[in-house]
């Protein structure tokens, strides 16, 4: 191939991975704005949907709505990752915004408790069910779609773009709630204002879905449709050659992602609430804290992205698993100092170990998987530790600390997850510098 053929290839497939990037970046970060929403106006929400009981009864059950819709994330990561394995990623990432889309939408327009009787909650629950349903494609196929199209020695710092969109969209759900808190009355914001970010996420679905339909599956993924044709086989089942030949793998990644599940929602779901009602830090100064921290971690993803191509992604992830281990139990007694400057800094820190697995997670999960079974394998584990340890974080904390009267309990958690996420990380192999297989 001549020089002046390279380049122009180079310019079509840089024109490519960046219309990837930002349909993958938009459609996780609608996704995250949303889910960060629920989680930041939970207070709000109990109010609407649970009005008996003391306030910490109505904030457990409202983590048990967000707890149990993640329960049917392993069934939508079975059916999105067995789809886009074999009708292809673009079928499954465009279908996938399609339901989340109406779903989300659909929980800004249901009745009150006080409207409708029990008929609320269940509408929210059901809702939510079909939001976690759909959600679990998203993230695994925008990390794939642009792990296929990265070239190899930026592939990490290229994958880093999909656990970034998810903290900027936490970051404007944080905001957004931020704004409305400080210009709404409680009354209005019962009524209205917590409303507002579901139904935005019409029209995000909508740009979504437009970029989508635009984009073609991966020349990897391609080129193992031609393979098999040249070859004269049928396609396999994905999920039996997930299960039967690359269970290992599977296990590993499971494992891997489940400090990753618990670490994201503690820090940026479950603290800003710890540290209203444990710490009893305003409601304002507790969001202003979170999104100081999310734009600093939008920074440190990418640098932690960059630092994979460099270094590996094993080594930072196993940093990762032993800063936990070695930090959380100490922040946490530092957080209930009460001093927002103090609970700045150690959620900065928090938030930078985070971001050494995180930054990491995507470009090593869909490397460890081979594109036969890469969105079955990469959506069935990861949903299966978000559903496990990422969704039952606000829940499970709650209920330690209601428990055994320990505000540091839900620290000792972490630190377990930490150490099984190392001992799996431990037996992982490195693939940064090899074409996907």
């Amino acid at each position: 191939m001549s020089d002046n053929n390279q380049t122009e290839k180079l310019e079509t497939d840089d024109t490519i991975v960046r219309r990837v990037l930002s349909s993958s970046f938009l459609g996780n970060f609608a996704e995250w704005m949303d889910y960060g929403s629920y989680s930041y106006l939970a207070t709000v929400i109990a109010v609407v949907f649970f009005p008996d009981g003391d306030a910490s009864v109505k904030l457990l059950a409202t983590y048990a709505v967000f707890a149990l819709s993640f329960l049917a994330r392993p069934i939508g990561a079975f059916f999105w990752g067995y789809m886009g394995d074999k009708k292809g990623r673009k079928w499954s990432l465009t279908a996938s915004i399609l339901v989340m889309t109406g779903s989300t939408s659909l929980i800004g327009l249901i009745p009150s408790y006080a409207t409708i009787g029990i008929a609320a909650p269940l509408l929210l629950l059901l809702l939510r069910l079909t939001q976690g349903f759909s959600a679990s494609g998203e993230y695994a196929g925008a990390a794939i779609f642009i792990a296929e199209y990265a070239p190899v020695n930026r592939r990490g710092f290229y994958c880093s773009m999909v656990p970034a969109s998810t903290a900027v969209g936490l970051m404007c759900g944080s905001f957004l709630a931020t704004i409305l808190t400080l210009t709404m009355s409680d009354s209005m914001m019962q009524s209205i204002g917590w409303r507002i970010p579901f139904l935005l996420a019409f029209p995000l679905g909508v740009v979504v879905l437009t970029l989508r339909l635009r984009l073609e599956d991966s020349e990897v993924y391609l080129r193992m449709l031609d393979n098999l044709k040249e070859s004269g086989k049928q396609m396999s089942s994905p999920l039996r050659l997930l299960f039967t030949k690359h269970l290992k793998e599977t296990l590993i990644c499971f494992g891997v992602s489940s400090l990753n599940a618990i670490g994201f929602y503690m820090v940026f779901t479950y603290l800003p609430v710890y540290i209203e009602t444990e710490v009893k830090l305003g409601t304002v100064e507790s969001n202003i804290i979170t999104n100081i921290t999310l734009i600093a971690y939008v920074l440190m993803i990418f640098s932690s992205g960059k630092l994979s191509d460099q270094f590996g992604r094993k080594k930072l992830m196993i940093a990762a698993s032993v800063s936990f281990i070695l930090l959380t139990v100490p922040a946490f007694h530092i957080l209930n100092t009460g001093q927002a400057v103090v609970i700045l800094i150690i959620e900065l820190i928090l938030a930078y170990c985070l971001t050494l697995n995180d930054g990491t997670l995507s470009s090593f999960l869909s490397e460890t998987l081979p594109t036969e079974v890469r969105y079955s394998g990469f959506a069935i584990s990861f949903n299966l530790a978000n559903t496990i340890f990422g969704g039952t974080v606000g829940f499970i904390s709650t209920l330690l600390i209601k428990t055994t009267g320990n505000s540091i309990s839900p620290a000792y958690y972490m630190c377990v997850i930490a150490i099984f996420a190392l001992i799996c990380m431990i037996f992982a192999k490195e693939y940064k510098d090899k074409e996907l297989k």
